[in-house]
């Protein structure tokens, strides 16, 4: 039994979640709109500011849906009414952040600057040269933007230099010892 599928997901004021047929669910809310389609094998039902999903059967394709359909509602809801924000750190002597125009430009040990173009609908701020902030209202692509960006120069074991998640422990390994 998905206990996530069961619970009743509370549409916040100003948020207004619309479904139209195969379950094509629109949310909108003050930092924007989402679309999305779901399965439609799924029973989304809207009524008196909530949203519930009912699964047709005990199926165990119907069961893995279950929980996943609610949440996915559940992120929209959220993205469109709070937004969501990763922030991301550089760690290493020299390695910065800034912005030019729209672009992310990262001096990341290489021998020349990475930059990077966040997709339409995702906003990158740089509050300090060492400090990258991801945000935008769908929670899926804030996470493939900040995994692209950390992706440039991974966190490496020895050192613990590179770009990482805030609040992301690196585990480190100890060097080579010397005869």
């Amino acid at each position: 039994m998905s206990r996530i599928g069961n619970k009743h997901l509370e549409i916040p004021s100003g948020v207004t979640v619309d479904k139209k047929d195969n379950n094509v669910v629109t949310v909108k809310g003050p930092k924007g709109e989402l679309t999305r389609s779901f399965s439609p094998d799924m029973k989304i039902n809207i009524k008196d500011n909530k949203v519930t999903v009912e699964r047709p059967s005990d199926h165990k394709d119907h069961k893995s849906l279950h929980g996943t359909t609610a949440s996915l509602i559940g992120n929209m809801i959220e993205g469109v009414s709070n937004g969501y924000q990763k922030a991301l750190e550089l760690v290493g002597v020299g390695y910065r952040a800034n912005k030019s125009g729209n672009k992310l430009v990262l001096n990341v040990g290489y021998s020349h600057p990475v930059e990077i173009v966040p997709e339409q609908g995702i906003e990158v701020e740089v509050p300090a040269n060492t400090k990258v902030i991801v945000k935008g209202i769908d929670k899926e692509r804030v996470g493939a933007v900040a995994a692209n960006i950390r992706s440039v120069r991974l966190p490496e074991p020895y050192k613990g230099k590179g770009i990482r998640y805030e609040g992301e422990y690196v585990r480190r390994k100890e060097g080579k010892t010397g005869k």
